[in-house]
């Protein structure tokens, strides 16, 4: 595995990689690697014969009293991990190589953009789409891996490399879940032992809207509300948004239909998680993490 961390060599190696092996796929991460991420370079690994992976803790997309500062880091451990996935090129920018100064152009996610996620966290995904479009820029990957537990997030980007036709073909895998539900994240190391126990609902209340779904609900207010039930029952649980929402447009579902995602955010304790399901697959279509 090469480590890189300027953009310029990045950019040659990513260009040496294609030119030996044809087709190179990317993993863009923000770092403190687990199972999930992991599963996301094994998976790019199917679909290409070299692999990119980047690591970078992108300011732009947090705001202000968010964690960019304590956001978890450990790069030591992260190279190993990465290494053992398989990963080619590895990618550890720092932020003045990736923002020399304030950036003047960055990318307008639009109307979808601006909801649930968006409008919980307003400019989260213009910085995201901005920092996406750089990394493509100097990755030029063929294909790139993203996880569906940020599902708002690889729509926009999706649609971004529709609009800009950026020719890189955007594969989104599954949710990847402990054995209990609760869905692997780099901020699940700031759950304390109660908090941890009470994040398991998340999962457990898209359970109950999917349980309900099942038996022939198909009203998405329906649907929320059996979910929003379930975090209810537990005060240590402050619910951001519970959604129905369709897929092509992230607008909410007054009908729902197998394709459409039940999503939500919450704050267990200080800790803030999201977490989805895709109504016709359930916590099923999901990954098990291994031990």
């Amino acid at each position: 595995m090469r480590e890189i961390e300027r953009l310029d060599e990045m950019r040659a190696a990513c260009a040496e990689a294609r030119a030996a092996g044809g087709r190179l796929a990317f993993v863009p991460t923000m770092g403190f690697l687990h199972e999930g991420h992991l599963r996301l370079a094994r998976l790019a690994r199917e679909r290409a014969p070299r692999v990119a992976l980047s690591i970078f803790v992108n300011p732009l997309q947090f705001g202000p009293g968010e964690d960019y500062e304590r956001y978890p880091r450990d790069a030591a451990r992260d190279r190993g991990l990465a290494a053992s996935a398989g990963v080619d090129l590895l990618w550890m920018p720092s932020v003045a190589e990736m923002y020399p100064g304030p950036p003047r152009v960055t990318v307008a996610p639009g109307a979808a953009g601006d909801v649930f996620e968006g409008a919980v966290r307003p400019g989260h995904f213009g910085g995201v789409l901005t920092v996406v479009l750089k990394l493509f820029e100097v990755v030029r990957p063929d294909v790139a891996v993203f996880g569906r537990k940020d599902v708002q997030q690889a729509a926009l980007v999706r649609r971004m490399v529709t609009d800009l036709g950026l020719g890189v073909a955007i594969v989104v895998a599954p949710t990847v879940r402990e054995a209990d539900g609760l869905a692997l994240s780099s901020r699940n190391v700031y759950l304390d032992a109660a908090a941890r126990g009470r994040a398991v609902l998340l999962s457990r209340a898209l359970g109950a809207g999917v349980e309900r779904f099942r038996r022939g609900e198909r009203r998405g207010d329906a649907l929320v509300a059996a979910a929003r039930a379930v975090l209810a029952a537990e005060p240590g649980i402050a619910v951001d948004y519970v959604a129905c929402i369709e897929p092509g447009d992230f607008t909410a579902a007054a009908t729902a239909t197998d394709a459409c995602v039940l999503a939500l955010a919450a704050r267990v304790g200080a800790t803030r998680l999201i977490d989805n399901v895709v109504l016709g697959e359930g916590l099923e279509g999901d990954v098990r993490a291994s031990g």
